[in-house]
This record gives C-alpha cells, structure tokens and sequence, in this order.
C-alpha cells in the first residue's frame, strides 16, 4: 500500500509539473487515472456498485456502469445498443460470455483513463483506442469464437439497423469467426474498430489489461493504467527527461510486485 501511494503521489507530482506548462488538450492529460468515458451510459464518476450483475461483478467497489447497465450487459438485444449477437445463427455459449465480459469492461472500468479519446459521435463524445489486452484474453476469445458464425469483421459500423436492431448488411455472408478474424489478434484489433489492440504481454504482468480478473485479488488493471499513465505524462517532457521517468515507471511497477 505505501508503495502505491509512493506511485499516485509521483504520478500526481509529475502530472502537475507538465500540466503547468504544457497546452491542454480535450482530455487533460492529468486526468488519465480512476475516469469514466463521456458515453452513452457511463456514470460521470466511478464509485462503489454493491449489486453489479454477475460477470460485471469484478468492478463492483469501483465502476463507471450502474447495476442496471449491469444487468442489461448480460441480455440479447439490450436497451444499451440493441445489438443481436446472434445475427448468424446462435452463439455458443462460450462465445457470448467474452462479449457480456468485454461489455463489462468498456462500461463498467474506471482504468481506461490513458486510452480514452475525444469522438465526434451523436452517441458518445469519447471511446477507447489501442487498449492493450492480455495476450491470453484474447487468445480464449478467438479460441471460444472461432465456430460461431458472424458475417463481419467491423462491428462498429457498417450494420442494417432498419429493423431496429442490427442486421447482416445486404450481400454480406455468414462465416465461421475464423474466416473474418483468422488470428486472435485479428479478432481482438479489428472487431471494434481498433479499441484493442493484443498485447504482447501476459496477465499478471501490470503491462496489459486483463479482461477477465479476480476482485478478491485486487483490480490488476489499477497498476497498468498507473504505469501507461507515466509513461503518457514523460511523453510531453524535453527529450532529456524522457527516459528518467520511465525508468521511474518501471522501478515503482517493480516494487509494487516485491
């Protein structure tokens, strides 16, 4: 615990260091740790969630989601965006718990902070771009998904929405996963217009996002988005200093794990 407020008051030191000289952008910089996302259903600050539903359970001492977003996470064809992950055919079990989990993380986490960007969307004003996901997170999720039949390999964009819920576009066949994301990676970089982006590093390793955690272990997520949140800050230093502080990120993630 003394080593994680050694990290959050360096991190705050050196965050209000820069945001002293440097311009501001539309997300300030400082503000990267313990966020939510200004998007459909977020809260606007994360907090405590005693009764978050099920696989959203994880986030429930600290989320950006409420229980009843919870709750509609694990439905099909939830009031949250009315997508049908069955539109080729039913899922496989297996399959559909990645996706309620993914749909946990983006609603519920409060640790995407140094990934959020500013969208010009009716729906939302920001997303998320390039989350590192654990390399085993996504590899499970190709594995799970792999005979489950969809019929795109975007799936933000480019759906028949006439029926009040999203459609095969005209023209557009249903194939096994393989076919339209025939790697993990694939899958886990292209299928919500680069959100994530697959690690090349392992869960447990502070360096990636894990998808999937044990709250009575603690959120690993907290350390990543500390560490990916110096390294952001260092960016905005002279050259020179660059390096200080990284090396600095690195030390303190190192002694968070002794």
């Amino acid at each position: 615990m003394a080593w994680q407020m050694t990290q959050l008051l360096l991190l705050a030191l050196v965050a209000a260091a820069w945001g002293a000289q440097a311009p501001r952008t539309p997300r300030a910089r400082t503000d990267l740790l313990n966020v939510c996302m200004d998007a459909k259903h977020h809260k606007a600050e994360p907090g405590p969630e005693d009764s978050l539903h099920e696989q959203c359970s994880p986030w429930r001492k600290n989320a950006c989601c409420s229980v009843n977003t919870s709750i509609e996470a694990h439905k099909d064809i939830s009031y949250l965006y009315r997508f049908d992950w069955d539109h080729c055919g039913k899922m496989e079990p297996a399959c559909k718990r990645h996706f309620i989990q993914d749909t946990c993380l983006y609603e519920c986490s409060p640790n995407l902070g140094p990934w959020i960007r500013e969208v010009n969307q009716r729906w939302r004003k920001e997303r998320v771009l390039g989350v590192p996901l654990c390399k085993e997170d996504c590899q499970s999720w190709w594995e799970d998904c792999r005979t489950s039949y969809t019929c795109k390999s975007n799936w933000h964009k480019g759906w028949n929405w006439t029926s009040g819920y999203n459609q095969c576009p005209v023209k557009a066949a249903c194939h096994r996963f393989d076919f339209y994301f025939p790697t993990p990676a694939a899958l886990c970089n292209k299928i919500w217009s680069h959100s994530y982006k697959l690690s090349n590093y392992s869960r447990g390793s502070g360096r990636c996002i894990q998808m999937w955690f044990d709250p009575a272990q603690g959120n690993p997520n907290e350390e990543v988005a500390r560490f990916y949140a110096l390294a952001l800050t260092a960016e905005a230093w002279p050259q020179g200093i660059r390096p200080l502080l990284l090396c600095l990120a690195l030390m303190l993630s190192l002694w968070l794990h002794d």
